[in-house]
């Protein structure tokens, strides 16, 4: 994987330029990842199934890129799923896959074009580093999942304050909106590059409206 593509990334001022780095990196994302051990989806797609079950109920791949965390949620049993991404070269090559029952451009910056209560559970991983989607995300989020939902999502351990994410967790947490049930240790998402990059994911319960 070249690091530039993450250091351009992670460098990206507004959501069209995430969106211009992203289309041009589309063909060569997945050889890229997953050839230096990008562990992200499956994961996620564990986390997802465990503290979810078997739903009857959509799912949402949020900031879903090529694919990968819909087809192994699609492995595991889950048939209903939708995804969405800033990337329209992006959602291309995940239409590709067959796993997603829809497919959404959508910049999570400034909401999500679903209904209220729309999903059982939501996945969000490899989102949320610098130059990648706002805290105010998760806030979207919290409000497309219905009461008693599961959410996943990872956040970088040496960014994620500085980029603001405390004070929206904390009142995501203290208005009800959510409870985080569980948290992982931290890891590395690439197991073959990227030493120093360290993330913990979250599970969160989606509580009453």
């Amino acid at each position: 994987m070249d690091t530039k593509d993450l250091d351009d990334v992670y460098g990206a001022k507004t959501p069209q330029e995430s969106r211009t780095i992203y289309n041009a990196w589309s063909s060569s994302y997945d050889a890229d990842c997953l050839s230096q051990g990008f562990r992200l989806p499956s994961l996620a797609a564990g986390l997802l199934a465990r503290h979810l079950g078997a739903t009857d109920g959509m799912v949402l791949d949020a900031c879903c890129g090529t694919g990968l965390v819909g087809e192994t949620l699609r492995l595991l049993g889950y048939d209903r799923i939708t995804g969405c991404d800033l990337s329209p070269d992006m959602l291309a090559l995940a239409e590709k896959t067959g796993a997603y029952a829809r497919l959404e451009e959508a910049d999570t910056s400034v909401g999500l074009p679903f209904d209220d209560d729309a999903f059982a559970g939501f996945v969000c991983v490899g989102a949320f580093g610098p130059g990648h989607a706002p805290p105010v995300t998760l806030e979207h989020l919290a409000r497309v999942t219905r009461p008693g939902g599961i959410g996943v999502f990872n956040l970088l351990d040496g960014s994620f304050e500085a980029q603001g994410f405390p004070p929206v967790m904390d009142r995501l947490a203290k208005s009800g909106a959510w409870e985080v049930i569980a948290t992982t240790p931290s890891f590395r998402p690439f197991l073959l590059a990227e030493p120093e990059l360290l993330s913990t994911a979250y599970v969160v319960q989606i509580g009453p409206r």
